[in-house]
């Protein structure tokens, strides 16, 4: 059986590659937040209640009330910093435009809070593509659909690097399909040849491994790709059902003669060692004839019984 060759295809090398970015954890902060949001509160009011009971003195309950104020907004600007990652997602963390890395670690932690956030699934996803019509590598037009099942392993590419990275893994691996259906033919000629219907362990294989190629820019890895439907175009299946068909019976038919010819050997043989009946050429003949016609035959044949001599 051939080898197949590796798919290589010339995607452009990544720009940019997810490292992890700075941040810390969220509970310690919220705590902060909390605190400054509390406090700010309390010292607005008081400021508040100085002002009103009308004292002479009034720079100090302004301060507090400037005070208070910070405070809140502090409290506020930290709170913006706290983000929830769940289990099987990142964000994309972006400052000034800028790319400065992906959180993965799930529950609540803390960046700064000037960034741009996107998030990003990185659960095991899969795609179907649409029943294809395309030509074997014989020409013939046959009909072939695939399941990919993929994820994201690198979300700063999948972010950056393509505009729609889900939508790219559909148009790519629905690509691939056709190309590997292009490549061989649905039924094998030979014995050293690959078909789509003989060999589909070898061909998943190739998509899987061309898939990934294509993909691989995206930040994308492939786990697995399997065909899911193969069939020839319904204009030729009848014909193409005849012909299996056709194959098929030569097949079976060869198998019983040589069954047939195993069975009269073995049973001139045994005649003779045993010394049942001394058979001339002509009737060792006459008995494979006979022999072979009620082995190979595909209908019950009927016996003749002859009540003369073994020559009459």
């Amino acid at each position: 059986m051939s080898q197949l060759e590796s798919f290589e295809t010339p995607m452009p090398p990544p720009h940019i590659r997810e490292r992890p970015a700075f941040g810390t954890g969220g509970m310690p902060m919220l705590g902060v937040a909390v605190l400054l949001e509390l406090a700010g509160i309390a010292l607005v009011l008081v400021g508040v209640l100085d002002l009103v009971r009308g004292g002479e003195e009034t720079t100090l309950p302004v301060a507090l009330v400037v005070a208070g104020s910070v405070a809140i907004l502090g409290g506020g600007v930290v709170g913006v910093g706290l983000i929830m990652v769940a289990p099987g997602e990142a964000q994309v963390i972006q400052f000034l435009g800028r790319y400065v890395g992906t959180v993965r670690e799930d529950g609540l932690r803390w960046i700064n809070p000037f960034t741009f956030r996107r998030k990003i699934s990185t659960r095991i996803r899969n795609h179907e593509t649409a029943v294809t019509k395309v030509n074997d590598a014989d020409g013939s037009p046959i009909e072939i659909a695939a399941v990919v099942v993929w994820r994201v392993t690198d979300t700063a590419r999948a972010v950056f690097e393509v505009d729609d990275y889900i939508e790219f893994v559909n148009i790519q691996t629905e690509t691939a399909v056709r190309h590997i259906a292009t490549s061989y033919p649905y039924d094998a000629h030979g014995e050293d040849q690959l078909s789509l219907r003989q060999n589909t362990t070898a061909i998943t294989d190739q998509l899987s491994e061309e898939i990934g190629a294509r993909v691989e820019s995206a930040g994308v890895e492939v786990i697995e790709s399997r065909i899911t439907h193969l069939a020839y175009a319904q204009e030729i299946a009848g014909a193409m059902l005849r012909r299996q068909q056709a194959g098929a019976v030569v097949a079976a038919r060869q198998r019983i003669v040589e069954g047939a010819v195993g069975m009269v050997q073995l049973a001139l043989n045994q005649l003779a060692e045993h010394e049942v009946v001394d058979l001339d050429e002509e009737r060792k003949a006459a008995m494979v004839s006979n022999l072979l016609v009620v082995l190979c035959g595909d209908r019950d044949t009927q016996p003749v019984v002859n009540a003369g001599s073994l020559y009459n």
